[in-house]
């Protein structure tokens, strides 16, 4: 997945918050952390351009769903320490993010699932390499349609969520 990875988490932090009936203020944080943990495991596309290497992105330990799971326990369980309740749903809101990030990468991308114990890495769909570019061959292929589907969804359901806040 290339660029849908945003408002997938978009969408699923404003259900889940409907859904909850969460106060304004607690809103924003919690929107805040679905949407940055669902960017977080491309942090590693940093290491990747800039100290570079044969090994795939989606090799390193940010895309390790245990790395993220054993983040979200930590961080819940010392805001549960401190008796913060906003940090313990904002580990959890961001710890669900990353693993929907992770499943989205998993439809047209290989992701260990059972990295660091396990090197296999699942794919639903292979993407074949058409074209001399990875990135135009992942565009021009049916998966990319599911990226502009999030994209448009995202974009329907921010427009009529501003427009009930107006009336």
């Amino acid at each position: 997945m290339i660029i849908g990875h945003l408002p997938a988490g978009y969408l699923a932090a404003t259900v889940g918050l409907d859904r909850a009936n969460v106060a304004p203020a607690e809103r924003r944080w919690l929107l805040g952390a679905a949407l940055a943990g669902s960017v977080a495991p491309d942090l590693d596309i940093l290491a990747f351009y800039t100290v570079g290497g044969d090994v795939h992105h989606h090799a390193y330990p940010t895309h390790w769903p245990m790395l993220w799971l054993a983040v979200t326990v930590v961080s819940a369980g010392i805001a549960l320490l401190v008796r913060r309740p906003l940090g313990v749903r904002l580990a959890f809101t961001f710890g669900a993010a990353t693993l929907l990030h992770l499943a989205l990468d998993s439809i047209a991308g290989a992701v260990q699932w059972g990295a660091p114990f396990s090197d296999r890495a699942l794919t639903l769909v292979e993407v074949p390499a058409r074209f001399e570019s990875w990135v135009t061959s992942m565009v021009l292929h049916w998966t990319f349609a599911v990226e502009v589907a999030l994209w448009i969804a995202a974009g329907f359901v921010f427009l009529r969520r501003r427009r009930r806040s107006r009336t």
